[in-house]
């Protein structure tokens, strides 16, 4: 009267490891797309992507052009928060506490560099 079910999954270690593999094609992608200046960081920030939930905040933070750790840093520690945060892990509060420096920042970039431009 009782029966089995008979299934045959693959080993949760290899589920594992493709869903790793998921993970990191998506966030080299989004990588590449904040380089390029196509998403802002700002943006991930405030609404993150499922694959970029448990990202550290620094990677983040060091996609983006003139973006290295030195200046990662310095602008975290602004609001005590380390660069191995996960950006998932945020608060609304911190979310939008970044999303605007960061945006306060790029429009102050923007101004610099019209500036040169203007020079040369």
């Amino acid at each position: 009267m009782t029966e089995t079910a008979m299934m045959t999954p693959e080993p949760q270690r290899m589920r594992a490891l493709e869903r790793a593999n998921e993970i990191r094609l998506a966030r080299a992608e989004l990588k590449r797309r904040i380089a390029d200046g196509e998403v802002a960081a700002a943006d991930v920030i405030l609404a993150p992507p499922r694959e970029a939930a448990t990202w550290a905040l620094g990677e983040l933070l060091t996609s983006q052009r003139r973006w290295g750790g030195t200046r990662c840093r310095k602008f975290l520690s602004q609001f005590q928060i380390t660069e191995t945060k996960a950006i998932g892990a945020l608060t609304d509060r911190q979310r939008r506490l970044l999303a605007a420096q960061l945006d306060h920042c790029a429009s102050r970039e923007l101004q610099l560099e019209s500036r040169e431009l203007q020079l040369v």
